[in-house]
């Protein structure tokens, strides 16, 4: 089935503005669903309020969608002056943009720092940080209400490929980097770095938290994806598999599996807490063999991501096509075009996939299914219980494989 386009954001061209430096490699949605953020290419960063921006696709159809929620913005940018209306923000973050991360603070959260004395910022309940990962390994840190740069991070060496917020709301910020190596930081003891993660042989393209921040998974260029156990900060165990360079990872919302992308033309989802593969969407027919799936193929997998009802997994792939897959189904459900796409992620609701492309987003609506009372039930059982428990539990054993995503 073709997925329906719901609309597109167009980035602005000039008549000298080369087409080279405007790959889009990044796009994110704020935990809150109140903002959709971008890069344009080169050192922009564009921030529109999404439910708004939805809106205008529905009212003006989806090829005038930019323009329409520009001149809407600007309209009631000059007649309200509340903090948490939510506005439209062009940032100039002075580098090429390679990542982009949202991060919401949860007050009432111990922060893990040991300096509690004295702090620049006060991260309050209404607070909604975008860090921005550069070119020069630099990490900026900008208040999404008013546009305002407050924490510049400048430990990387190289680029800031990945950027990460625990999902905890306790401000921990991890990112990947060109420079073999994934840092940890503490944004409520004023962007402090608390530890470096080393053990990838090259560069670290991307990073992804577990839904209950205990675990972090890192692919890199090594064919291997790592997972780390943050609570002391050291390294669980390699999952090996792929055979190619590995640029994309996301935990599914009940931390029960992880997708992995790779360029050898697959996405495999894992049992992260036993290192099993339990399913593999390929991207080309038939599979390539090892030799020619670690090489240039013409379908490098560029992005994946879970959707929010832990039922369907999006990738984006080098062969132009967008496709949303279910778990349990070996081919994909609906599929749609796009060139040149090198990133995509899901709404906060789930009803929408965001791709990035050439400095522009486009906009499907995935696939809608009522999710069974047996999945709730075992999402609900998978968030609380890794897969060792599960399979000590004294049920029969078609419930053991249901509840492990076996079956």
């Amino acid at each position: 089935a073709r997925s329906r386009t719901v609309g597109e954001l167009l980035a602005p061209t000039s008549p000298f503005d080369k087409k080279c430096g405007r790959e889009n490699w990044t796009v994110a949605f704020a935990p809150d669903g109140s903002y959709l953020a971008w890069s344009q290419g080169h050192r922009i960063v564009k921030l529109v309020p999404w439910a708004q921006c939805l809106n205008n696709f529905l009212l003006h159809g989806t090829k005038n969608g930019a323009n329409a929620v520009s001149t809407r913005l600007l309209r009631q940018n000059s007649e309200s002056g509340q903090k948490n209306k939510p506005c439209e923000h062009i940032i100039d973050c002075g580098d090429i943009v390679w990542s982009l991360a949202f991060g919401s603070s949860v007050p009432e959260k111990q922060s893990r720092c040991v300096n509690i004395e004295w702090h620049r910022f006060k991260f309050g309940q209404d607070q909604l940080l975008l860090a921005t990962g550069l070119n020069n390994g630099r990490i900026k840190i900008w208040d999404v209400y008013t546009g305002k740069l407050l924490l510049n991070l400048m430990d990387h060496t190289e680029v800031v490929r990945d950027l990460t917020f625990a999902p905890d709301g306790s401000l921990i910020l991890v990112s990947a980097s060109r420079d073999k190596t994934l840092r940890v930081w503490d944004l409520k003891d004023d962007g402090n770095m608390m530890k470096v993660l080393r053990g990838h042989p090259n560069w670290v393209y991307g990073c992804a938290f577990s839904p209950d921040s205990s675990i972090l998974c890192s692919v890199g260029a090594s064919k291997a994806v790592f997972l780390w156990d943050m609570d002391k900060y050291s390294m669980l165990w390699k999952l090996e598999g792929h055979h190619n360079d590995v640029v994309a990872c996301e935990f599914s919302p009940d931390g029960a599996l992880l997708a992995t992308a790779s360029y050898d033309t697959r996405v495999y989802v894992w049992d992260p807490h036993i290192g099993v593969i339990l399913r593999e969407f390929g991207h080309l027919f038939p599979p390539p063999t090892p030799i020619f799936a670690g090489g240039a193929n013409d379908r490098w997998v560029r992005s994946v991501c879970f959707s929010h009802d832990g039922l369907h997994v999006a990738s984006l792939a080098d062969d132009k096509m967008v496709r949303f897959w279910r778990i349990d189904e070996d081919y994909p459900v609906q599929v749609a075009p796009l060139n040149n796409g090198l990133c995509c992620t899901f709404s906060t609701d789930g009803s929408v996939l965001a791709a990035g492309q050439d400095g522009s987003v486009y906009f499907w609506a995935t696939p809608s299914q009522v999710s069974s009372l047996q999945h709730l039930c075992r999402m609900a059982i998978r968030r609380v219980m890794p897969t060792s428990q599960v399979k000590n539990l004294p049920i029969p054993c078609k419930v053991v494989e249901f509840l492990c995503y076996q079956i």
